[in-house]
């Protein structure tokens, strides 16, 4: 039978339709976010927020129960140990005052003694840490030890050289109570008009408490007074998180004002407290405190800043955004982007930030995964990165 040309018209007119509808059914690829793998630094870290803390604050307190003449004295102002920063007329005492005076005097003197007995034990401390860094350095010099060993002491000599300089400023302090209480108590006896409150080290007025005039209780604080360059940093962690730091990580600090800077763990507090967060669930956190490697200028106390405590890093790692993995079957697993279809790969994880984890099996350098992958993508679908 021959074919006329209006059956073949008729033939080609519904071949045209039929794509026509089949192109129009047929689904278009799905647009996806992706990132290509590359190498390079892979950090485990624990961010919280912080604030600066002076290192030796030192809070001037009312010797005896008075009426405080005004402070002349303004924050920032420099002092010097033994400076007077506050004058207070005292008022008439009993016989049982003066008794609670000269008991106040015996115990800051056996509290200087407590102070004085740390510093001895501080100093005996430092110099056992160096004999054994000096004993690990040579071991690990032989090859008998690792030179994890040598870091450790290394770490041991900087924390019992920072509780030396500690213990030495607490007996500083008790040195000062115990001239406050005998002046006060001078004071008392020979029926002076004011007591002089002093300074007990040079530095600076960080924070004026009691400015003007008024009746004051013995205790209460005037001035404190400190050194505005010698900070130390103050995070508080979760207690969960405090276990895995140690003295000695690596500290990267932002958000000061300033570009980021280094510091480093000197103590995690051994005590933990009890904190309601923002959403008002009650946490057990634990305070970490770092020092500067450098203190940046324009920086004071109590300002505050982020922190990010590393405890484990990789210089040089296969990365994948943490935002391309998902579990399946109980394992971590990715899109891989393959010849514009998604294929499903398993993948072997190491070290696993915030942002970026390493991959040890399953993947390789230059491979596309697809980011934040949906529930509603299935393995051989077809998809199209997003431009």
């Amino acid at each position: 039978m021959k074919l006329t040309k209006r059956t073949l018209g008729y033939a080609a007119f519904a071949v045209a339709v039929v794509a026509l509808l089949a192109w129009w059914a047929w689904p278009s690829p799905r647009v996806v976010e992706t990132a290509s793998l590359a190498r390079g630094p892979v950090q485990v870290a624990i961010e919280e927020d912080g604030e600066t803390r002076a290192v030796d604050r030192y809070g001037v307190a009312a010797p005896v129960a008075g009426r405080l003449l005004r402070v002349v004295l303004r924050e920032g102002d420099p002092v010097k140990a033994g400076q007077v920063v506050a004058e207070i007329a005292p008022l008439p005492l009993s016989e049982a005052d003066r008794d609670l005076l000269e008991a106040k005097l015996e115990s800051a003197r056996a509290l200087k003694l407590e102070a004085d007995e740390r510093v001895r034990r501080a100093e005996a401390d430092a110099v056992q840490a160096e004999r054994d860094r000096v004993r690990a350095a040579d071991l690990v010099a032989k090859k008998f030890m690792a030179e994890q060993a040598l870091e450790q002491a290394v770490v041991a000599v900087q924390t019992k050289a920072a509780d030396l300089k500690a213990a030495r400023a607490r007996a500083v302090a008790a040195a000062a109570d115990v001239e406050a209480a005998r002046a006060a108590l001078v004071a008392v006896r020979a029926k002076a008009p004011t007591v002089r409150v002093a300074s007990p080290v040079n530095g600076r007025v960080l924070r004026i408490v009691e400015k003007s005039e008024r009746v004051l209780q013995p205790g209460t604080v005037l001035v404190t007074v400190g050194d505005p360059q010698a900070l130390e940093i103050v995070v508080d962690v979760l207690s969960n998180d405090a276990v895995r730091v140690k003295p000695g990580m690596r500290m990267l600090i932002t958000g000061w004002g300033g570009p980021e800077v280094e510091a480093a763990v000197r103590l995690v507090e051994p005590a933990a407290f009890r904190k309601v967060s923002a959403l008002g669930v009650e946490e057990q956190r634990v305070n970490v405190i770092g020092d500067f490697k450098a203190v940046p200028p324009g920086i004071g106390d109590a300002y505050r800043l982020d922190a990010r405590i590393v405890v484990a890093e990789k210089a040089d790692a296969l990365r994948v955004p943490v935002g391309a993995l998902f579990r399946r079957n109980g394992k971590w697993t990715v899109f891989v982007v393959d010849g514009g279809r998604l294929a499903a790969r398993e993948v072997e994880l190491g070290l696993r930030g915030a942002r970026d984890a390493e991959v040890v099996a399953g993947l390789s350098q230059g491979e596309t995964v697809v980011l934040y992958p949906g529930n509603d993508l299935a393995e051989g679908a077809r998809v199209r990165p997003r431009q």
